[in-house]
């Protein structure tokens, strides 16, 4: 939805920080595609729960225009709020709405527009774990430190890849219908007194990912997979990041130009926060994640494998059909 925003405004450092330029598309073909991914993700009877929900919340004395593209392919409707307004009625009506996602101090006085985009995914394992194989581990967190973890067992057979230049296993565990999966990359073992993840996470990018975890590369065989019964909640301020990616201008009012959002002049990004839940248990998985602004591989041996997830390790949530990723996610402490 940022797209869809960035189209009413003056901001050369926006599209290339979301990605959007290389190759070039026209706008309306990226608020388009992203209109049919949506569609394709929220197909009737689906075997999963993914709900996506959008919404720009506005000062009600303060004017807006020009708001067509996030309400045309996002459904973002602006809704009229009073931000000016003290009473505790006013906080339980409309602040109420997204005080979970946004810090209390962040919404106040001053606030004029809020742009908040949630997704909330849930499914369940293809092939679950048995409950009853669940036992007390221990997660390395780094090469001298554990904290204790409850570990999910099975073995099946499943998509499983090595990464010879990361030194990383990949493997795959479907969402009952196949059309989900969750992909965990696993590094062979923690290097030093980090988590171990550094090497891999500066080396990857989407075409690798997708590169790594080509369906003629990940060869189904038995494996013996243990992996940690986790639930993350986390809360992230945004603005220093897109910062250092090059999107400055937004944030400094002496160089974005939003009159195509408003004909005033006073109108200015100063948050942008992230949050994100996830789950994951012997059922399956259950995921949330919500934004509001203010090589080569090489199949393994033959024989049965193990794929023992006791110390950091990166997950994604795949739509399988478009290869896009839903969900990312590092696990480095339960």
């Amino acid at each position: 939805m940022w797209s869809g925003i960035t189209r009413t405004i003056s901001c050369p450092s926006c599209l290339p920080v979301l990605g959007f330029t290389n190759p070039p598309k026209p706008e309306d073909q990226i608020h388009s595609s992203f209109n049919k991914l949506m569609s394709e993700l929220k197909k009737p009877g689906a075997p999963y729960v993914l709900s996506l929900a959008n919404r720009l919340y506005g000062e009600q004395s303060y004017q807006f225009k020009y708001l067509n593209d996030p309400k045309t392919y996002y459904k973002a409707e602006l809704e009229e709020v009073d931000f000016k307004k003290k009473s505790e009625a006013a906080r339980n009506t409309h602040k109420e709405k997204i005080k979970n996602l946004l810090p209390r101090e962040s919404v106040n006085d001053a606030t004029k527009l809020v742009l908040v985009n949630a997704i909330y995914f849930k499914a369940n394992w293809e092939k679950k774990f048995p409950k009853e194989a669940t036992r007390d581990g221990q997660f390395k967190l780094n090469k001298t430190q554990t904290k204790p973890v409850k570990m999910m067992h099975q073995e099946s057979k499943f998509p499983l890849v090595f990464i010879p230049e990361m030194n990383s296993q990949v493997l795959e565990l479907p969402y009952v219908g196949k059309n989900l999966s969750m992909l965990i990359i696993l590094p062979n073992e923690i290097q030093d007194e980090t988590t171990g993840l550094q090497k891999l996470e500066k080396a990857l990018t989407y075409e690798k990912l997708m590169e790594w975890t080509k369906p003629s590369k990940m060869r189904r065989q038995e494996v013996e997979v243990s992996l940690p019964r986790f639930k993350m909640e986390e809360t992230y301020d945004m603005k220093s990041l897109l910062i250092s990616m090059g999107m400055e201008d937004v944030f400094d009012g002496q160089k974005v130009n939003l009159s195509g959002m408003s004909p005033n002049n006073d109108l200015v990004v100063s948050k942008v926060i992230h949050k994100a839940f996830v789950e994951v248990n012997e059922e399956g998985t259950e995921a949330a994640a919500a934004t509001a602004t203010v090589g080569f591989t090489t199949s393994m041996p033959l024989d049965p494998k193990t794929f023992i997830a006791d110390h950091p390790f990166l997950f994604f949530i795949r739509h399988n059909p478009s290869n896009s990723i839903l969900f990312y996610g590092r696990f480095c402490s339960p």
